[in-house]
């Protein structure tokens, strides 16, 4: 009896494997706001916060006020894509925000892998890692794991201009 039960959920799995499809993604990034530090190389910026911004959002500047806004890697409008820096302290509506816009060695507040790609979102703010990069997203690569904690950073990163 124990051999019909091993083999039934041996069968189980296997056939498991081939009904659930094995995309598996890795979630954004869950970044710590008080934990975000720039290094003493980064170039920081600042602007007004059009919007409630986090520490260790991707923010985007808008042509119309100048403010910041959260930026996102699927809106179907170029300027909210266009990542201009990432925020190292979180600022309400109205409030100065400063952001990073390059570091070499920015600790980002998160678990991160050296040598993985990470990019804007599609989560408004977000980074993800190259991996979730999907159909329906503009590529915008923002940083480069450069150990567990701390990444090279550049806003102004490699994009493609056109969606997945």
């Amino acid at each position: 009896m124990k051999s019909f039960f091993s083999r039934l959920l041996l069968s189980v799995c296997l056939l498991s494997a081939f009904i659930v499809p094995s995309a598996s993604f890795a979630a954004d990034l869950s970044i710590t706001a008080t934990s975000v530090v720039p290094s003493s190389a980064a170039v920081i910026r600042n602007a007004t916060a059009g919007a409630a911004i986090t520490a260790g959002k991707l923010v985007y500047k808008s042509a119309t006020d100048g403010k910041l806004y959260l930026a996102d890697g699927d809106s179907g409008t170029s300027a909210v894509r266009d990542c201009v820096g990432i925020a190292v302290v979180s600022a309400a509506i109205g409030a100065p925000c400063y952001f990073v816009i390059e570091d070499p060695a920015l600790v980002i507040g998160a678990t991160v892998a050296n040598g993985t790609i990470y990019g804007l979102s599609a989560t408004a703010g977000g980074i993800a890692p190259s991996a979730d990069f999907t159909t329906g997203w503009y590529v915008t690569v923002v940083a480069v794991g450069t150990s567990t904690t701390t990444v090279s950073f550049r806003a102004k990163g490699i994009r493609t201009g056109t969606a997945l």
